[in-house]
């Protein structure tokens, strides 16, 4: 036999006898739950179950927790509506995670406490050339921008005028001075915390007459000049309706207000309460004497109650009222029962009060004392 041909005979018998245990790999690698390089291997026993039939009885084991999955970055996205400080609108007003070009100015902001709109498109152009390339705008059309401001209100102005006027004006107490101006003054949109400031301020203390100059803040370190004049007044405090009040109507507490005014002949709150107007009152005017009266409480006429008291007694009857008048007013009444005509002070609606004249006991006369009663 050549070499050749034992060579070949030789494979063939390598061949046959690696068959079986070929078959007994493949089928154990089918039913094998792991990798067959992890595996250790063992002859089956016929009693014994096998490995697969002990898995599948036994209970199933929890499922591993899901492995968290790493948040994305943010990535620009427009805002909706804004409040900004100051005269620039830069990219981190309006775009939230603008990175490291929030700081950049791309916009001047409206005027102070006015809010202003620009189109999401506008910003996409604005911001592109700052590499933000994909800005979400999240259905926005356009964004809304406030600028933030604090009001000053003509009370401030008239407080901070009278400061500088007290120690030029010949008036007793600074506390009683008051402003009233010539010509319209409006409450002033500044910077959050902006102050006005008085640049020139003339006094004339004969016709108590001045002459001011206001600078106002207007931003970026700019201010504008605001121009007033009129006279410095003494004031005092006066009762002024909230609303309007017609004639006959009952003054209460919920219908007035005390407030400092130009010192007048106006009264105080004690005689307008519960008191009737004379005629219509205006809100905000002054109520003085003459425009209230005390409120009616027996009327021309009326039947009234008399009630009379003396000392240890009180008798009441019917009357007749001939006057009109409020409480503590003194009216003339009818007796009805004796058509007597008295006088009594109102005391209540329909009420009339009168006193037993008290008769006083004078000493005994000389013919008395001579001739004593037997």
């Amino acid at each position: 036999m050549t070499s050749l041909a034992i060579r070949v005979a030789t494979l063939i018998a390598a061949a046959i006898a690696a068959a079986p245990a070929a078959a007994q790999s493949a089928e154990t690698s089918l039913l094998s739950p792991v990798p067959l390089t992890s595996e250790s291997w063992a002859t089956r026993g016929a009693g014994k179950p096998s490995r697969l039939a002990q898995e599948l009885a036994a209970p199933a084991a929890a499922p591993l927790p899901a492995a968290p999955v790493p948040a994305q970055p943010a990535g620009p996205t427009l805002r909706r509506e804004v409040t900004v400080t100051g005269e620039i609108v830069r990219i981190g007003d309006l775009v939230a995670n603008a990175g490291a070009v929030a700081e950049v100015a791309i916009f001047r902001a409206p005027d102070p406490g006015q809010t202003g709109s620009v189109p999401a498109m506008r910003v996409i152009e604005a911001v592109r050339p700052h590499h933000i390339l994909q800005l979400d705008t999240r259905g926005v059309d356009e964004v809304l921008v406030t600028r933030a401001s604090r009001v000053i209100t003509i009370k401030e102005i008239e407080a901070r005028l009278v400061r500088a006027l007290a120690g030029q004006s010949n008036f007793a107490d600074a506390k009683d001075l008051g402003i009233t101006f010539e010509g319209e003054v409006r409450p002033l949109q500044v910077e959050p915390n902006a102050e006005i400031s008085i640049a020139r301020l003339a006094y004339n203390q004969a016709t108590h007459r001045f002459d001011a100059s206001l600078e106002v803040p207007t931003g970026g370190g700019r201010r504008s000049t605001l121009r007033v004049s009129g006279l410095l007044v003494e004031t005092s405090e006066a009762v002024v309706p909230i609303r309007a009040i017609m004639a006959g109507e009952v003054l209460k507490a919920a219908d007035v207000m005390v407030e400092r005014r130009p010192k007048t002949d106006g009264i105080a709150i004690e005689d307008v309460l519960d008191f009737t107007a004379r005629h219509a009152l205006k809100p905000g005017q002054v109520i003085r004497a003459g425009d209230v009266m005390k409120r009616e409480l027996v009327a021309r006429n009326e039947t009234v109650t008399i009630v009379y008291e003396a000392p240890g007694m009180v008798l009441s009857t019917r009357g007749k009222a001939l006057d009109a008048g409020a409480k503590g007013d003194v009216i003339n009444v009818v007796n009805i029962q004796s058509n007597r005509t008295i006088q009594g002070t109102i005391t209540g609606p329909g009420r009339v009060n009168v006193k037993a004249k008290e008769h006083r006991i004078g000493p005994t006369t000389t013919a008395d004392a001579g001739n004593p009663r037997r």
